[in-house]
């Protein structure tokens, strides 16, 4: 059975709360907007920043719930600083049968980071 990777879920223009150097890696987000992005605690995660051009790969940590956290940790704190847009977004294999009925979940956020709009 051939794969193809598709988007699984998004959290769009978030605006990032923080950016701490000092600790070990990853991002943590708002518990709340993962669930709305189906996106799993420590699922890898591509970080595309709006503001400055950057991209990279890191995993999720959850976050306090309705907190609006979005703050970048490690060597992802030197490309994202606080107040940039951002993008993360969330992989999956699936089969070329499941891929005809597939809709990835896309979380849209307001400049505090509240959830406004959910799809699929």
């Amino acid at each position: 059975m051939t794969l193809i990777k598709v988007l699984k879920g998004k959290i769009h223009g978030a605006t990032v709360t923080d950016a701490n150097v000092e600790y070990e890696g990853s991002i943590t987000l708002d518990s709340v907007l993962m669930e709305a992005a189906g996106i799993a605690g420590y699922e890898a995660v591509s970080v595309w920043n709006m503001t400055q051009g950057t991209r990279l790969e890191t995993y999720a940590i959850p976050g306090p719930p309705g907190s609006g956290t979005v703050c970048l940790n490690g060597a992802a704190a030197i490309h994202n600083k606080k107040g940039d847009r951002v993008i993360v977004a969330a992989f999956a294999y699936i089969s070329q049968e499941e891929h005809r009925s597939f809709k990835p979940r896309i979380a849209f956020v307001d400049a505090d980071n509240r959830l406004v709009e959910r799809k699929a």
